[in-house]
């Protein structure tokens, strides 16, 4: 038995990796196409995130950004504290709301919180934080092998796969269960690097591959898109260098210390 899906998270309207993503997945001998929400936020542009997402039939799972503008919130529910972070993420979701057809708004409301399907003897669950919270921030340096464990039992899960925190990682757990953060496709890893990626899930006679696929798309086309649209010139950097401006304040020392700010 052999079978093999993506999946990538956190869009971002960044229709232009979006579409870089799919033509790279295309190329390669993948059933299904999933995306763990966060459709909005910080790019320009976000009715054209949809038609693509349908055209190419990618099953689509509902972030908090998606929550709040399917369901007309106030806010993101992102999940920050720090004020300037609030501050940016309030102009990324007005923008977003703004610029988001109600025909696309009544979409992102009915998508599902989560998936659960069989993949050969594995049985995975999607989710957009975690499986108890949608906007759950789960990081690599700070969350504890035995909390994802206990994930896994409490939601009959073998492999969970999750987004939300931006940066990808993965953690095998006892009794070959595992725990993967696919990453996102909106924008760079605050690694200094420009390119975004995807998480390969492949299961081929009951043995378990993993691998993040690093993707190339034309950022500065779409950083001139964003400047153009008058979004933050902080926005606009993280594109263009790699490195975040925002949304730092969420980050553990050890992934912050890995960036520049």
């Amino acid at each position: 038995m052999h079978k093999k899906i993506a999946l990538f998270g956190g869009v971002y309207s960044n229709y232009i990796a979006l579409e870089a993503v799919i033509k790279d997945v295309k190329n390669k001998n993948v059933e299904d196409i999933y995306c763990l929400g966060d459709l909005g936020a910080f790019g320009p542009h976000p009715n054209k995130i949809f038609p693509i997402l349908l055209k190419n039939k990618i099953k689509t799972i509902q972030g908090n950004y998606d929550n709040s503008i399917g369901n007309n919130l106030d806010d993101c529910q992102c999940g920050y504290t720090d004020p300037r972070d609030n501050y940016f993420a309030k102009l990324s979701y007005d923008y977003t709301y703004k610029n988001t057809s109600e025909k696309f708004k009544a979409w992102m409301k009915e998508l599902p919180s989560f998936l659960k399907f069989e993949l050969g003897n594995y049985k995975v669950l999607l989710c957009h934080g975690s499986p108890r919270k949608t906007n759950e921030f789960l990081w690599e340096t700070t969350t504890p092998t035995h909390f994802l464990e206990k994930l896994c039992n409490d939601y009959d899960a073998d492999i969970i796969c999750a987004t939300h925190t931006g940066i990808h990682w993965h953690r095998e757990l006892n009794n070959d269960k595992h725990f993967i953060n696919v990453g996102v496709i909106g924008r760079p890893e605050n690694d200094g690097n420009t390119f975004v990626g995807y998480t390969e899930l492949e299961i081929n006679d009951d043995k378990i591959n993993i691998q993040y696929i690093p993707v190339e798309y034309d950022y500065k086309k779409f950083a001139e898109e964003m400047r153009k649209e008058k979004l933050p010139e902080e926005f606009v950097e993280t594109i263009i260098t790699g490195w975040w401006t925002t949304c730092l304040e969420v980050l553990p020392g050890k992934e912050r210390i890995k960036g520049k700010y």
